[in-house]
């Protein structure tokens, strides 16, 4: 199996030169080392052979000699374009008005021509950890049914930050550690060891510290597509009417709709690494803090790619 690593980074690339202040494409390190660096460098380490990253074609050539090059002199590297004429139903013209996005789940579904078969689909900016990774090469090596897909989850206590609110998928499991269903929290705050949730701002609920939660890393056989295509063109139908300017399509959506109709499962693979991200510009120190220590461990050289 040819493994791909689908990179949704749209809101990334749409941030050069943006001015200072942009935490998505602030450096982790010394050598001007980005999240996105590690992800891709950790990608190829596990076996991934390729990266196709999502973008807007107007931030390619920048996109690429920022982040793309370094790739390419180890792994094929591919560009995807999502744009609001992307990947629509034949005839369906975007409403009038709309700028934003259609969402985390098109962008993904805007990849398809260039994954030739299992991959992984993960955010830009987001530090997953090396595990992460080989667990989903080994998954992806491992199972060759089209129907199993899988996750990567993660105790909540491993993805706070002290600086603010998270939004996380807080997810339910079964015995056999398949995913049984997954909900969205916006306003998840650190609470000692565990943590707590809002929907209002006033009335809280406590979440234990080891409850798994997605970040967005999943691990997908290629006929998900499919499942991406008829979940869009629904949304288009009955959702984005009610909001046509704001109206997003989630990638979690789709393993959510394959579960409930009996069509998919989705095996959730446990990690202790800790996520690093920037949700605030207070976590920068925090994170290049973990990036060091991680050097200092020996789990990457200071400047990547130079040990391979």
């Amino acid at each position: 199996m040819k493994k791909t690593l689908v990179i949704m980074a749209a809101g990334l690339g749409s941030r050069f030169g943006a001015g200072a202040g942009q935490k998505q494409i602030t450096p982790v390190d010394a050598h001007g080392q980005l999240i996105i660096d590690f992800s891709v460098y950790d990608a190829y380490r596990a076996g991934f052979e390729k990266v196709v990253f999502v973008i807007k074609p107007e931030s390619r050539d920048k996109f690429h000699a920022l982040i793309g090059a370094k790739a390419a002199k180890h792994m094929e590297v591919a560009y995807a374009y999502q744009e609001l004429t992307s990947c629509l139903p034949d005839g369906f013209i975007p409403p009038e008005g709309r700028i934003k996005p259609w969402g985390t789940g098109h962008a993904a579904l805007c990849a398809e021509t260039e994954v030739p078969d299992g991959f992984v689909c993960i955010n830009a900016d987001d530090f997953y950890g090396r595990h992460a990774y080989k667990a989903a090469a080994a998954f992806l090596d491992g199972n060759s049914d089209e129907s199993a897909h899988a996750m990567v989850g993660y105790p909540l206590r491993n993805t706070m930050t002290p600086n603010g609110s998270v939004a996380r998928g807080v997810c339910e499991t079964d015995a056999r550690g398949q995913l049984t269903s997954i909900t969205e929290r916006t306003k998840i705050f650190p609470d000692g060891g565990d943590a707590k949730y809002t929907e209002d701002g006033a009335e809280f609920y406590p979440l234990s510290g080891d409850v798994p939660v997605s970040l967005n890393f999943w691990i997908f056989k290629r006929s998900i597509f499919g499942a991406m295509r008829e979940g869009f063109y629904e949304f288009l139908k009955t959702q984005m009417p009610s909001n046509p300017l704001k109206a997003e399509f989630y990638l979690p959506d789709v393993p959510g709709a394959l579960i409930k109709n009996g069509a998919g499962t989705f095996k959730v693979l446990p990690t202790q690494d800790k996520w690093f991200g920037m949700t605030y510009l207070e976590d920068l120190d925090a994170t290049r803090a973990g990036v060091q220590a991680l050097k200092e461990a020996g789990v990457y050289p200071d400047v990547l790619w130079t040990e391979v």
